[in-house]
């Protein structure tokens, strides 16, 4: 768990994933659930310790995207980066969600005190805390591209190679 404000070092790209979703719930639920798939083709396979941090970092950065940084008519979007990793049975995604509102930038909520305060009326404030808790590293940049903010998380999984059968003998 290391913010830091500088993108990782260069590193190798194994697999890239891009894609533009409508600054809506609904386009941060299609996120979650596209990004899920592709995680499970990369070998990060659903129901996995991995696949599900990874799903809710995806959910959380594109749910803060809708939340904190939209912009009428704007989308956000979403980048999946699966970088070589050391290990041949691991590899580190790294999350990347951009949105174009570049005035608010993220910092994570303090720690809840040991008391817990209730509050129902309280419904978020927790998602930076969770990225910071599950991630490696994660951070924020200005996007390069445009107005607005990347925010990124990396987090290394064990990933499952898949056996494919190969053809049968003629």
């Amino acid at each position: 768990m290391n913010r830091t404000e500088q993108p990782a070092p260069a590193t190798p790209v194994h697999s890239c994933f891009t894609l533009r979703f409508s600054s809506t719930p609904r386009g941060a639920r299609l996120a979650r659930r596209l990004c899920g798939e592709r995680l499970d083709s990369w070998g990060v396979l659903y129901d996995s310790e991995g696949h599900d941090v990874l799903s809710l970092l995806v959910s959380e950065l594109a749910t803060n995207a809708v939340t904190h940084g939209h912009v009428t008519g704007r989308d956000f979007r979403v980048h999946l980066l699966a970088l070589s990793a050391p290990a041949a049975a691991s590899l580190t995604v790294r999350v990347e969600v951009t949105d174009t509102r570049g005035d608010r930038l993220p910092e994570p909520t303090p720690a809840p005190p040991a008391e817990p305060v209730v509050d129902s009326a309280r419904t978020g404030g927790r998602g930076l805390l969770l990225v910071e808790t599950l991630a490696d590293r994660w951070g924020c940049a200005p996007r390069p591209d445009g107005p607005g903010k990347t925010v990124w998380a990396e987090y290394t999984v064990a990933t499952v190679v898949r056996y494919v059968p190969s053809a049968a003998p003629s």
